[in-house]
């Protein structure tokens, strides 16, 4: 997980809590860093470079897939000719 958008999420969050807790905001923020650190961790989200590769590979599975389609399109319709031609 990227630590900096997790350091500048609860840095963002210990900033809008009440003045009266200013004293105590680097202990909030390590606290909140790991709490939301949990949170993210259960999310079990992958990394984008993960994502972009299993997008690639869906495409080309894709491409594949309509390829293989009108292949059996093209060998249905050759064999309803020749099953339909007239018998020598």
């Amino acid at each position: 997980m990227n630590t900096r958008f997790l350091d500048e999420l609860s840095r963002r969050l210990s900033e809008g809590l009440p003045p009266g807790l200013a004293g105590s905001e680097s202990e909030l923020r390590r606290h909140l860093r790991a709490m939301l650190e949990g949170m993210v961790n259960r999310l079990e989200l992958v990394p984008r470079e993960e994502f972009e590769v299993q997008k690639a590979v869906l495409a080309r599975t894709r491409q594949k897939l309509r390829a293989l389609e009108e292949r059996l399109a093209a060998l249905e319709a050759k064999g309803e000719e020749e099953s339909s031609a007239p018998a020598d």
